[in-house]
């Protein structure tokens, strides 16, 4: 129906509760003429009089009788529900559609997730992880998390933190292949490459020469689609990766893995969050991109610094030596 329709129907409803096209008009914000036109256009619109009225007075015809018992608690109805999305709109509450690849995010998105359910927990995350989301609008997402650009135009997507490609080994592999000291030496190293989860296409390894990324193939000694395998076959001392720096910095600080060849390490790629037009957003969805923001960018969890770097690549002269 019509938005034009809907308030000539408001205001006939308003006119027989007050008892005045006049009265009805000051309670709805608009003047007595475009009150008086609205009903007149409602009854021409039906073939029908609603009312009979003179500039004082107003009384209902049996068909404005018989369209008010009909209108009645339909409008009532239309009003709960305004009301209901109105102060819905402003709590902190309901469901909350977050949507990220499945490759390393649910380690680095569950306690974002976490730390905000426990001060609002009356909201309810639905986390959808999976590498082949396309559709914004078919997802239903509020909220999405992704390396790289928004999926979509009309998204708008905030920078959180650099995602450096980190070669990294175990000390047990070290001690067992010895330490690679240039390219040339990696390609003759148990290397693992990483298989897009949709396409199955390989990744190659992506190393910065100079102030150029380039790509480079490793024969593999292992390949898979899924990223926390491939971080547990580093980890057990398999093989040599290239990790993304958030799966790779906990376990880079604790000594568990190495990093290795730093000097070609890459700083192209960023995690973002994205969202649509912040207009109109429910509360829980602004209060939690906020929060995901402030929580995410830069976060020295899951970025290391210049110095860590270089002290973590210093242990490898001594595996070597």
């Amino acid at each position: 129906m019509p938005i034009n329709e809907m308030r000539a129907i408001s205001t006939f409803t308003k006119a027989v509760e007050l008892g005045s096209l006049r009265k009805a008009a000051a309670a709805l914000g608009v003047s007595p003429q475009a009150a008086s036109q609205a009903v007149a256009q409602l009854e021409q619109h039906l073939g029908v009089r609603l009312l009979h009225r003179t500039t004082r007075h107003i009384a209902l015809t049996e068909e404005g009788r018989q369209f008010l018992e009909s209108a009645q608690p339909a409008m009532a109805m239309l009003e709960r529900a305004l009301r209901r999305v109105t102060v819905a709109k402003d709590e902190i509450a309901g469901p909350l559609r977050i949507i990220a690849p499945r490759s390393s995010f649910a380690s680095l998105l569950w306690p974002v997730i976490n730390a905000f359910c426990q001060q609002h927990p009356d909201v309810q995350p639905d986390l959808h992880l999976d590498d082949q989301i396309a559709n914004w609008v078919q997802e239903r997402a509020d909220v999405g998390f992704r390396i790289g650009s928004p999926p979509e135009e009309g998204l708008i997507a905030r920078k959180l933190f650099v995602v450096p490609l980190i070669i990294c080994a175990a000390p047990a592999y070290l001690e067992r292949y010895g330490v690679p000291k240039s390219l040339d030496e990696l390609s003759a190293h148990r290397c693992s490459v990483f298989r897009h989860p949709a396409t199955g296409l390989v990744y190659p390894w992506f190393l910065k020469i100079g102030n150029e990324v380039v790509q480079r193939d490793f024969p593999p000694a292992l390949s898979t689609n899924d990223a926390e395998t491939e971080l547990q076959a580093v980890l057990d001392g398999m093989v040599i990766g290239q990790l993304a720096g958030f799966s790779a910095v906990p376990h880079l600080r604790a000594g568990r893995l190495v990093p290795l060849l730093t000097q070609y390490m890459t700083d192209h790629m960023s995690v973002h969050l994205f969202y649509g037009s912040r207009r109109a957003q429910p509360a829980r969805v602004r209060k939690f991109i906020d929060f995901a923001v402030e929580r995410l960018t830069d976060s020295p969890d899951h970025v290391l610094g210049d110095s860590e770097i270089r002290d973590m690549a210093g242990t490898t002269i001594g595996l070597s030596s």
